[in-house]
């Protein structure tokens, strides 16, 4: 762990730690061959998670973007509502209602408008839970139950390993969910299982693809504005896609819905600005195929209306590379999955961008790795 020694900079070790933060994050905690989750080793009952009615997700940057996906996995397999909070307005407004659990996630589990919302949660009475990198962290320490991620120390300030931890911590809790209230059938809960332990050896295939982004990051390091769209459970990548690149390399960057094209952002899209579009498909999934239409067809006007154009698609994709000035080729894996083999390209485009530009993205300016003073920015 954060042997450095082989890279030159703590955040690029941090990225290729990816496949073995999630495989021991998931150690112990998933049966193959039964294809169930190892709900023994869930911090919450069966009784518990059934009794859940629903579920409020409080945290800060990149932790509330593995929220948004931990919203949009737990409502598709376990059938929950969700609502995902920024920490720091929980913190400071009434409640209209108490969910049944608030869950909270911070690397650190420090951050002192997270913690401040646990804290408030717990004072209205909701089951807490929190998912952190620090074992023994204030947050951890003081929610009810608690599952670790088991990143190590991650020492570069933009998030890496940990937010990979954190969606991967997320999918498990949404199987778990999903198993303890029968939600899924049996065949289902066992496909996805198999397939969230496959994920280890497609993030290595993943890293392969970094000389590709090195390539891509000399031909945009100049571009002075960004856009990246994603749907689903694709556009909490798009958010954090674009923050890495804000944090590492100091462009602006926004980061939208995809559906969100033409209610505004086409006004923005000309010979100077780059759009990132994630439009990666699970042919098995109806929804997925919907969503990967809808992004193609977005993909094919912003091409026409001159904007440079990088797309993350999925491996035996013919359609899209034509539209395209860069197409970056990932594993193809379950929809719910796609998210955690997406943000590992976009992390290194945001790292060799960084490197290209002359700056130190284990350093941003003004940032700090965990915001310990409440209201911080």
């Amino acid at each position: 762990m954060n042997d450095n020694r082989k890279f030159p900079h703590y955040m690029l070790s941090e990225i290729h730690e990816q496949p073995r933060t999630v495989r021991d994050t998931l150690a112990g905690r998933l049966d193959t061959e039964g294809g169930t989750v190892a709900l023994e080793a869930f911090p919450l009952s069966v009784s518990e998670i059934k009794s859940l009615a629903s579920i409020r997700i409080a945290a800060s940057g990149t932790s509330r973007y593995a929220g948004l996906f931990g919203k949009y996995v737990i409502e598709e397999v376990a059938g929950i509502p969700v609502e995902v909070e920024y920490a720091s307005e929980l913190e400071c407004h009434r409640s209209s209602f108490v969910p049944s659990l608030t869950v909270v996630i911070s690397q650190s589990g420090e951050t002192a408008d997270t913690l401040a919302a646990l804290r408030k949660a717990k004072r209205e009475g909701s089951r807490t839970m929190a998912i952190g990198n620090v074992e023994n962290s204030s947050m951890m320490r003081e929610a009810d139950c608690s599952l670790h991620i088991k990143a190590g120390p991650e020492l570069s300030v933009p998030s890496t390993k940990a937010f990979g931890g954190q969606l991967a911590c997320l999918l498990l809790v949404a199987l778990g969910f999903a198993q303890a209230r029968h939600s899924l059938q049996a065949q289902e809960m066992g496909d996805y299982v198999r397939e969230l332990a496959k994920l280890p050896e497609k993030l290595d295939r993943v890293l392969q693809l970094e000389n590709r982004c090195a390539e891509i990051a000399e031909r945009y390091f100049r571009t002075p504005d960004f856009i990246f769209f994603g749907r689903g459970p694709h556009y909490p990548i798009a958010l954090d896609g674009a923050l890495k690149l804000k944090e590492a390399a100091y462009i602006h960057t926004e980061g939208y819905p995809g559906g969100e094209f033409k209610h505004g952002q086409i006004t923005l899209i000309d010979d100077e600005i780059a759009a990132i579009v994630i439009a990666t498909c699970d042919n098995s999934h109806p929804e997925s195929r919907d969503r990967y239409r809808r992004q193609l067809a977005s993909a094919k006007e912003i091409k026409a209306l001159s904007g440079r154009l990088v797309v993350l698609a999925t491996e035996g994709d013919q359609e899209i590379a034509p539209f395209a000035d860069e197409v970056l080729y990932l594993p193809a894996t379950a929809e719910v999955m796609l998210p955690l083999l997406e943000i590992v390209p976009l992390e290194m485009l945001a790292y060799y961008i960084a490197i290209r530009r002359g700056l130190n993205p284990d350093r941003p300016r003004n940032l700090n790795k965990a915001v310990t003073v409440s209201g911080g920015l």
